[in-house]
């Protein structure tokens, strides 16, 4: 029986015998998660002749945004999500078949600091995958080679990248580890041309954003202020958009895809958004962020990754940690007692978007405005 390694020097090279090995990366949550994992992935590839990125379907668009990535799986595990599948055994099955056919060399399994990273690891054990990496709290058995330990409140993107160093992988050389993705299009015939701020108000955790009508006199607000603002929400959200943007914004709601977003988001002097899937979206695009940041899961592992942004919530709020999905607190007065005027002065404390944003943005370079009332502690 292989006994699971527990130190940083494992070289996943030697273990599999693969000098040029195919690398199979595991993130099963959703679009923000995906992002986040990009970092890491694109070791994985610096060091790999193929990478596939094994995704759950709510960050599959997501994971084909991703440098460095050959080939997409989705499988939808029953043990990720709010609203998990069923267990099904011809699926399951399948999953292991078809990673089996690939023959992989071995697989880095990346997950928040919340999960486990052994169902899927049994699985991958299942498909012949003979060397397995992953943080695990839990005692692994001979499920892995490399059993990597997480410092204690690390960003989630950071964390990934710690496991994948600790499996032996690098940065490409002028690679300085911040988001990315691959050029969005150019959605200038969307937005127009004059400069714009954009304010993204769903998120699929209702506790994370702004209530409709607050986030309707924010628009409006910002308006007032001079600034031209852009709606952003996807084709279930265009009722919240409409309702958002009234007469004071343009209503992309529904307009775009998750690349088509990214091109909009590229091209705005900053976005206004929850702790969601475009905040990190944006991030990928070197968009400054004024993040409205609900304290159900930690500001230190999920804010806005490798660009300038201000956080805006009470950071300890009595839902702080509970990581409930519709806030317990009525009023949801962590975020909706954040008033206008914080918005526009936190947008005022953003620096101006660079002209031309570095596909790799320098990770920990960005200062981070932080006060007591606005920021996390």
């Amino acid at each position: 029986m292989t006994h699971p390694h527990t130190g940083p020097h494992t070289d996943p090279r030697t273990e599999s015998g693969a000098a040029d090995p195919h690398t199979l990366v595991v993130r099963l949550d959703s679009v923000g998660d995906v992002l986040l994992a990009g970092p890491a992935v694109r070791m994985a590839a610096a060091g790999s002749r193929r990478v596939t990125l094994l995704a759950g379907p709510l960050g599959e668009g997501a994971a084909r945004l991703l440098p460095g990535v050959d080939e997409v799986l989705t499988f939808d595990a029953p043990w990720v999500g709010r609203r998990p599948a069923a267990v099904d055994r011809a699926e399951t099955a399948a999953l292991v078949e078809a990673l089996a056919r690939r023959r992989f060399d071995r697989a880095l399994v990346l997950t928040s600091y919340h999960q486990s990273p052994l169902p899927i690891a049994l699985l991958l054990k299942l498909a012949g995958v003979e060397w397995v990496g992953a943080d695990s709290e839990d005692y692994p058995g001979s499920l892995l080679e490399l059993r990597h330990r997480r410092a204690a409140g690390r960003h989630e993107a950071e964390a990934a990248m710690d496991l994948a160093a600790a499996a032996g992988f690098a940065l490409p050389e002028g690679d300085h580890g911040g988001l990315t993705i691959h050029p969005p299009p150019d959605t200038g015939p969307l937005t127009g041309t004059d400069p714009y701020v954009v304010v993204h108000p769903g998120a699929s955790a209702p506790a994370r954003a702004w209530s409709r009508e607050r986030a309707r006199r924010a628009v409006a607000a910002l308006a007032d202020a001079g600034h031209r603002v852009v709606v952003t929400g996807g084709t279930s959200e265009k009722e919240l958009t409409a309702a958002v943007a009234g007469e004071h914004a343009l209503d992309l709601g529904g307009r775009t895809g998750l690349h088509e977003l990214a091109g909009v988001l590229a091209g705005a002097r900053a976005a206004v958004v929850g702790n969601t899937g475009p905040s990190h979206l944006a991030a990928a695009v070197g968009t400054p962020v004024v993040c409205l940041f609900s304290p159900v899961v930690p500001a230190d592992r999920w804010a806005p990754f490798g660009v300038p942004h201000v956080l805006l919530g009470d950071q300890s709020a009595p839902c702080a940690g509970t990581r409930e999905v519709t806030c317990p607190v009525p009023g949801h007065p962590c975020l909706d007692a954040v008033d206008d005027a914080q918005v526009l002065a936190a947008l005022d404390r953003l620096p101006p978007a660079s002209p031309t944003r570095a596909p790799h943005p320098a990770r920990n370079t960005h200062p981070t405005d932080r006060t007591a009332e606005e920021a996390c502690a």
